[in-house]
């Protein structure tokens, strides 16, 4: 994945925004797909953009917080199987 990057008030060397991106990664555990870095004299500010996660549901069966009932042993299947659901 190629991230895209804008400059804004100097230039920057190839090297030290491939540093930035590097330094992305190491911290946030993923690479950016757009940075937009102001360079303020000695200072630089970076703003990430990065790829959306789609969200999972989480819901509260037999009280546990689960997203999906894969992870059940056999017991706790039976008793999502066999509680009473309430209808609205």
């Amino acid at each position: 994945m190629a991230c895209s990057v804008q400059v804004s008030n100097g230039t920057m060397a190839q090297e030290e925004i491939n540093l930035y991106i590097d330094r992305a990664k190491q911290n946030y555990g993923k690479e950016p797909i757009h940075m937009d870095i102001h360079i303020d004299g000695d200072f630089v500010d970076i703003d990430y953009t990065f790829q959306t996660k789609p969200f999972d549901r989480i819901r509260r069966i037999t009280g546990y917080l689960v997203g999906t009932l894969d992870r059940f042993n056999n017991g706790k299947r039976a008793e999502e199987h066999d509680r009473v659901k309430h209808q609205i």
